[in-house]
């Protein structure tokens, strides 16, 4: 098989979330640690950092990954979904795994996809990992697909545990309350693995505390840890200055301040940041070598390195036209909160969603002096276009139903005045078509 006939294969035989919704997602390791078995167990193969959270976990994951590449480390960067092409998922510094890759791995592996009957994702998670054995990165950062207790990449021993934060989202598969659902986000600390909380929410802040205490492991918020000084927003860059609250006996620079730029404009990165520089801090403490200038350097070029794309990110300026994945309740939140620091006249925005969630959380949110362009994004999960037009007009939205993603994106761009703002977002699979 070529390439393009070994995806068909993948996307066709395994199932897929994106395809499928809730009936691919395997509650347990079972097939993920079969797989491995046959590979010779390549999770314990390379350092790892494990990231899970309902919002920021691929921000987090590329920021990291930009870091630890720029200090000099062969990093692997296992993410999902992809936008574009699949093989976004695994990349290597920066660098995606190649198509001959994919191929030889199905191709040698295909007999035993048909006995264990692996999901997309499990067959995914087992290919990173034998990549990064076999390319002995120095570090890997794994960010967690769905969950965490039982996601398939929860087999590995990470150097260091890390949950962004807590929100609304996979309810019919995590739980219906924020306790239940950190409770799987925190199925991913380990006995004796240090711990970092993105966020400290005080409704679900004891559920990490209390899984620290019986991991007998040390846990720490970030949030806590670090205070921005100051912050300027730009429509691409984020500049900020930041210091950590009690600084670190192993501080490498007399200057208690760090002074950033990120090519990740969103506010909602300021969270993200002390996330990551936590992070970075308990890497040190076990004997990474990385210094502020690293740090600066990587997060003035995190899209560059990594190849991330699709958070806050301009697609225009004339039309102004920004694109961002957020699409639960605390993504979209953040979404108006950026929306809210731009001046505009008149906003369009063109949203579509998927059809097993409920989005009338999300939907309520929305502003009602906006133009709205419904669309449905191009995968199977994919909530119909009227639909989401009748369910937004019974919360006073208004606009018009388009066939396509590209169709009412070219209608929003049209219509919008040279001081209007087009927005794209709603669901991560709506942005997928237009970065």
């Amino acid at each position: 098989m070529d390439y393009n006939t070994t995806l068909h294969y993948l996307y066709t035989r395994l199932p897929m979330f994106t395809r499928d919704g809730a009936s691919a997602f395997k509650k347990d390791l079972t097939n993920t640690l079969a797989l491995c078995e046959i590979l010779d167990n390549p999770q314990h193969k390379f350092k790892s950092v494990h990231i899970a959270g309902t919002n920021g976990k691929g921000s987090t994951s590329h920021m990291l990954a930009a870091i630890l590449q720029t200090a000099g480390y062969k990093t692997g960067l296992y993410t999902s979904p992809h936008l574009k092409d699949f093989r976004e998922r695994i990349r290597i510094n920066g660098q995606m795994i190649s198509e001959q890759t994919v191929v030889d791995f199905v191709a040698v592996h295909q007999t035993d996809f048909e006995q264990i009957e692996p999901s997309f994702f499990e067959m995914t998670v087992a290919l990173a990992f034998d990549i990064f054995a076999k390319e002995k990165v120095d570090i890997a950062i794994i960010e967690v697909g769905l969950g965490g207790r039982l996601d398939s990449t929860n087999i590995i021993t990470p150097l260091l545990s890390v949950i962004t934060n807590i929100g609304w989202d996979h309810m019919n598969m995590l739980g219906d309350t924020l306790q239940l659902i950190a409770g799987e986000k925190a199925g991913i600390i380990k006995p004796g693995i240090p711990a970092i909380v993105g966020e400290y929410q005080p409704e679900v802040a004891d559920v990490f505390f209390n899984k620290a205490k019986s991991a007998g492991t040390q846990i720490e918020f970030a949030s806590e840890d670090w205070e921005i000084i100051s912050k300027n927003k730009g429509v691409d860059k984020l500049t900020i200055e930041i210091q950590k609250q009690v600084l670190p006996t192993f501080a490498i620079s007399d200057d208690p301040i760090l002074h950033l730029q990120l090519d990740l404009p969103g506010t909602y990165q300021l969270k993200n940041v002390k996330t990551v520089l936590s992070a970075i801090d308990e890497l040190r403490e076990q004997g990474f070598e990385i210094t502020n200038e690293h740090i600066a350097t990587a997060l003035k070029q995190v899209k560059l390195l990594t190849g991330l794309h699709g958070r806050w990110e301009v697609l225009s300026t004339n039309p102004l036209t920004i694109c961002d994945t957020g699409h639960n309740p605390d993504g979209i939140q953040e979404v108006l909160k950026n929306i809210a620091s731009v001046t505009y006249k008149t906003l369009h925005f063109v949203i579509g969603m998927v059809n097993d969630k409920d989005i009338t959380k999300v939907l309520a949110m929305l502003p009602v002096n906006a133009i709205y362009y419904f669309c449905k994004p191009d995968i199977p999960r994919g909530l119909e276009a009227e639909s989401i037009k009748q369910q937004a007009a019974a919360l006073n939205l208004h606009g018009n139903a388009y066939p396509s993603v590209k169709e009412a994106l070219n209608a929003a761009q049209t219509a919008a005045g040279a001081n209007d703002l087009v927005f794209v977002g709603g669901s991560t699979f709506v942005v997928a078509e237009v970065v």
